[in-house]
């Protein structure tokens, strides 16, 4: 096991990562630039280091600060969270190359999977689902409407190393389509420095569901269950849930072995999740896989009792698995709201010093996050504060849970998504299970 490892992020996950280390028996290096000096991550470390200004790119992003942190703390892995540095092959390739070890997968796991074609051609190979669509990159309008033509409209156009909605456009139409393939593109190359896109069949008012998976150096891969991540704004997720309310058992079994089958075509190793599109029709097919910890991974864990951050350094480490397939036995529901500082109806980020702060408590409710009464949310950084997790024994009581911490959950001084929760939790839709990716757009709040 490590003796001590250098935690690459901020925030919530920055903390949580230094608390599974603490309870493996690891000492901690926190690294933050020159406004986060009182953050609380900076704090808990054993030891913290300033690596740069405010700017993600002079700090967070900063590979050779990052590095050169490591060796002056003799820190020998680097634990990546997610966001920043985490999906970056060349700085998992570095660390390698430095004598450190990358707590995520390997350099060609994550180029394989940030390339959303190569993604898409290697799960093929194994049977698993995918919607119709172009096997590589598409260069001209003319090419464009040809595919459109032969798989039907309405088509997506994406970006291959997209996320988060960016190089990324609905056509619902032939006329829209030369102006929607031109937008993408231009995004696409600002965004990610490349025009690339590829085409594919678009799914309607789909379920996005996922599925966690665990896998080490042996060969040996596991799953632990699904996610429902469907409530999203502009590609955004919003609110988890775990397991997916309305998956039969016979559709859930499939999912899960295709996701299993998806990571073993690479020889994945580490955590990582493979992400699905749900039609009403509970067909399903693979979107992409982030070869990371994610944000929601808390749902999982609470349905699981499985320390996901834990065993993705143990695995890193060289051990093998704790776990077998067998082992994994889901309990309950657990539901996940992350808590935004911004205006609960325009979304807009909202930083600045927290006066007052109370979090809920009491059985089955778990809070990750960084924030403390006085601290100030910098305009810098991601505007994500806390993660509100609850888990019940079914989900009528885990909703009910959600709704009274949410209730209890007091963050003065600075506007937050808290009450738009409130509204989720109290929304007919939602407590009969009736959601997909298009929910916000046809309810009112």
């Amino acid at each position: 096991m490590f003796h001590k490892v250098l935690i690459a992020n901020r925030g919530e996950i920055a903390l949580r990562v230094i608390r599974a280390c603490k309870e493996l028996g690891i000492r901690t290096v926190a690294v933050h630039s020159d406004v986060d000096k009182d953050a609380l991550h900076a704090k808990l470390a054993d030891e913290s280091i300033c690596i740069g200004r405010a700017p993600s790119s002079e700090s967070y992003l900063n590979m050779k600060a990052i590095i050169s942190a490591a060796e002056v703390t003799d820190a020998e892995a680097i634990h990546p969270g997610y966001g920043f540095l985490s999906e970056n092959a060349e700085f998992a390739e570095i660390c390698q190359n430095c004598g450190l070890t990358f707590i995520g997968p390997t350099p060609e796991n994550i180029r394989v999977m940030g390339d959303k074609i190569a993604g898409r051609q290697s799960v093929i190979k194994v049977g698993v689902p995918i919607l119709p669509g172009t096997k590589d990159n598409v260069t001209s309008v003319e090419e464009a409407q040809k595919i459109a033509e032969k798989i039907g409209i309405p088509v997506i156009i994406k970006a291959p190393a997209g996320g988060g909605g960016k190089g990324m456009k609905v056509v619902h139409s032939p006329a829209s389509l030369p102006n929607q393939f031109a937008m993408a593109r231009a995004e696409a190359n600002a965004s990610f420095g490349n025009p690339d896109v590829y085409i594919e069949k678009y799914c309607e008012n789909p379920r996005h569901v996922e599925v966690q998976i665990l896998g080490d150096k042996f060969g040996n891969v596991i799953h632990l269950g699904e996610r429902d991540c469907s409530i999203q704004r502009r590609h955004q997720k919003l609110i988890e849930e775990a397991p997916c309310p309305v998956l039969p058992e016979k559709v859930r079994k499939k999912l899960c072995d295709c996701a299993v089958a998806a990571a073993k075509a690479i020889g994945y190793r580490s955590a990582g999740t493979i992400e699905f599109l749900l039609d009403k029709n509970f067909d399903f097919y693979f979107m992409e896989m982030n070869t990371r910890v994610q944000v929601e991974h808390p749902v999982t864990e609470m349905i699981t009792g499985v320390d996901i951050v834990k065993e993705q350094i143990r695995v890193a480490a060289g051990l093998p698995l704790r776990y077998k397939q067998r082992d994994i036995k889901i309990h309950g529901h657990a539901i996940e709201c992350r808590i935004n500082a911004e205006d609960p109806v325009k979304f807009t980020p909202c930083p600045g010093k927290i006066d007052g702060y109370h979090p809920p408590g009491g059985l089955g409710v778990r809070i990750d996050s960084a924030v403390y009464d006085q601290y100030t949310v910098l305009p810098n950084y991601d505007s994500l504060i806390a993660k509100l997790i609850v888990h019940a024994d079914t989900r009528d009581e885990a909703i009910k849970r959600m709704a009274r911490a949410l209730d209890e959950y007091i963050i003065g001084g600075i506007k937050t998504t808290i009450e738009f929760h409130q509204k989720i939790m109290n929304n007919a839709d939602f407590i009969e299970g009736d959601v997909d990716t298009s929910f916000l757009e046809r309810i009112k709040l």
